[in-house]
Formats: C-alpha cells, structure tokens, sequence
C-alpha cells in the first residue's frame, strides 16, 4: 500500500505546485497566501509519504484530499483534479491493502512450505 499511496502523492505535490502558479494568475490573492497554502499542501503531500505505515497517515491522506477538492473554490478545474485524485487515493489504499494481504499470505505459504 505505502508504494501506491505514495506515488498518488508525489503526483499531488506537483499539482499542488502547478495549480499555485495558476492561482497566482487568475486570483486576486496575494503570492504570500498563495504560496503558504500550496507550500504547506506540498510539504504535507512529503511528509504524508513517510507517515502511511504509522496510525492516522491514511486519514490525513483523505484530509489531504478533501483540501484538494475544497481548492476548486479558488480554481474551479481543482474540483475535477480533486476528485481524480481522491479516486486515485481509494484506489491506492484499496488495492494497496489487498496486494499487502496477498504478499503476507504468500509469505506465510512459503515459510510453512520451506
């Protein structure tokens, strides 16, 4: 799960950091608060990538997702990419976990078989 949860959040961080330069052509806010929102959505899409394997990561993901969806109330197309990326994250927890399942099985096969 944890390779999968990851790479959909490596893929955010650069969404992040391209909406903000978006945002800082088709908004009226400032490039302070534009930066210090996207700044700290990607530092959290880094960190979140060394935390999924430790208790409450999965669950900021999906914060970090609700943010990104909320974003398209300054950027319109962010409700969509939001929503593309909320999929992913299910799709990476989801099938992330059945392929952890089936590892430890296979694992736990070959330690009674050998």
């Amino acid at each position: 799960m944890r390779m999968l949860c990851a790479s959909t959040l490596i893929g955010e961080f650069f969404v992040i950091g391209f909406a903000g330069l978006v945002a800082m052509q088709l908004t009226d806010l400032s490039a302070v608060t534009i930066w210090t929102v996207s700044g700290v959505a990607m530092l959290l899409s880094i960190v979140l990538c060394g935390m999924l394997t430790r208790p409450g990561g999965v669950q900021l993901g999906w914060a970090l997702q609700i943010a990104l969806i909320a974003s398209g109330l300054v950027l319109p197309t962010m409700f969509f990419l939001g929503a593309v990326f909320a999929a992913l994250w299910w799709a990476s927890v989801h099938y992330g976990r059945k392929v952890d399942a089936a590892k430890a099985r296979w694992a736990a096969e070959a330690s009674t078989a050998g």
